[in-house]
């Protein structure tokens, strides 16, 4: 017969098992490189959003950003702030996590995703008081480009 201390043992440790669960199921994320200029402020927000998501995160800070994106075959039209990579996938400007996961787990025939410009709303560039933008995230690569998904600041629309 199992007693009440013991009872109140074994739901307290299911619980934290139970709450635990989305960690550990994001726990084994890849590592996202980031190439971002050393004085951009929005980068780092979009970083700590990214970290936030449970990705393990190294950033490189450089000047060049713009050889970076180059060696990379990020397209002009395409560009932003800063350059990530993981997964053999390119992420440029602000994508949210929720987007890198998808494409992580969809695996597309594609170079990467971006985000050109730098909408208000989109992780790292929330500005409080101001509507959020409305904005496409695109995938891009050898057979062209495609909206991926549409977003509204960090929500899928």
């Amino acid at each position: 017969m199992i007693d009440r201390r013991r009872f109140l043992t074994v739901l307290g440790t299911a619980g934290t098992v139970l709450a635990m669960k989305p960690a550990l199921a994001e726990a084994g994320l890849p590592k996202v490189v980031v190439s971002k200029d050393p004085s951009c402020g929005c980068c780092s927000g979009w970083v700590d959003h990214i970290r936030a998501a449970g990705f393990p995160v190294e950033v490189r800070e450089t000047p060049e950003i713009n050889r970076v994106k180059v060696r990379l075959g990020v397209p002009q039209d395409l560009a932003s702030c800063h350059t990530a990579e993981v997964g053999g996938y390119v992420i440029e400007g602000h994508v949210p996590a929720d987007a890198i996961k998808r494409l992580l787990a969809e695996k597309p025939q594609a170079k990467g995703l971006a985000v050109p410009g730098m909408p208000v709303g989109s992780p790292g560039m929330e500005v409080a008081g101001v509507e959020e933008d409305t904005y496409e995230i695109v995938l891009f690569g050898p057979s062209g480009q495609r909206t991926f998904a549409r977003y509204q600041g960090s929500r899928q629309v």
